[in-house]
């Protein structure tokens, strides 16, 4: 039985180990996974893992890739001994919060690079002989932060909604040729990622005006308290790619959870975006004050903004 060849970037934490591992122990031993790492010192958790779960023989094997690193790609994509990927997963991802102000070139550089250029570079080094065998699946780890601006994570935002877009472009494009295009839109996860989040100030804070530290100051507390009482762990929101990669017809976007879907629906309904922007500042800075229309400032209620709350759950998407 020919293997489903599945490639994986970002593997050394989070979404993309749990994901190669989840293929590689598949029962049905129908999967050839491909994890690789920018670092392959970072390898060994995958490896413990795989052993403990009992990944059959050559179901898994590493390789290196820097998705910045264009050489890098063309080098792992020449060691994949069936010659062809059957699916490709773009997952690695470099996030950065703090005030937009005080966020160094370098750092803003670093994001874009690793979230939108990588992932381009993918792109173009893997569709076309998806296109000459006219056949092909990608999957790619979105964000709610590429479906809504979310407060000082403004470059991550705009690196997500660059792939958004990127996306969505190659799904209508791509169909006539056997490929799809699937953004799996990710809530807060239980994963490395957020530790290894890039705040890029350290003591440049301080740098800030009184006003933007205390928001941040209260940004920080609600992303604490977020991922406390309701973030996914990876094995769940890996059963999303799973459903994705299985799928005869499969959609543009799945949504690890659907306490996702308020804010999502907020923005379609309203297209100038003052009742998402409303929401999404009570949700942030629930001590904030909102301007009336005599221009005076009026404490506002979460019923008068119709702010949906994040950890509450939702009616299934129709």
């Amino acid at each position: 039985m020919d293997r489903t060849v599945v490639l994986i970037t970002g593997c050394s934490s989070g979404i993309g180990l749990h994901l190669a591992l989840r293929l590689a122990s598949d029962p049905s031993q129908s999967f050839k996974v491909y994890a690789t790492f920018r670092d392959l010192s970072t390898q060994g958790p995958l490896w413990e893992a795989a052993r403990s779960q009992g990944c059959s023989p050559g179901s898994l094997e590493t390789l290196q890739l820097d998705v910045q690193d264009a050489n890098s790609v063309a080098a792992a994509k020449a060691r994949v001994t069936e010659g062809h990927v059957d699916v490709l997963v773009c997952n690695a991802g470099r996030g950065l919060h703090g005030p937009f102000e005080l966020h160094s070139a370098e750092a803003v550089g670093s994001v874009l690079d690793v979230n939108l250029v990588g992932t381009v570079q993918m792109l173009q080094s893997f569709l076309p002989d998806m296109k000459r065998r006219r056949s092909g699946r990608i999957l790619v780890t979105g964000s709610m932060g590429g479906l809504m601006g979310l407060p000082f994570n403004a470059v991550y935002c705009a690196s997500k909604f660059a792939i958004e877009g990127l996306c969505e472009s190659l799904a209508v494009l791509l169909p006539p040729f056997g490929i799809h295009v699937s953004l799996i839109e990710c809530g807060p996860v239980r994963t490395a990622f957020q530790e290894k989040v890039q705040d890029g100030l350290g003591a440049a804070l301080d740098a800030a005006d009184a006003q933007t530290r205390d928001l941040f100051d209260q940004y920080q507390r609600h992303l604490e308290q977020v991922f406390r009482e309701t973030a996914q762990d990876p094995e769940e929101v890996t059963e999303v790619f799973l459903a994705a990669l299985r799928a005869p017809q499969p959609a543009l976007r799945y949504f690890s959870s659907e306490r996702i879907l308020p804010f999502v629906r907020l923005r379609l309904a309203d297209p100038s975006g003052c009742s998402y922007v409303a929401a999404m500042r009570h949700l942030m800075f629930s001590d904030m004050r909102a301007e009336g229309p005599d221009s005076t400032q009026t404490e506002a209620g979460a019923g008068e903004l119709g702010v949906p709350e994040f950890g509450a759950p939702t009616a299934a998407p129709q």
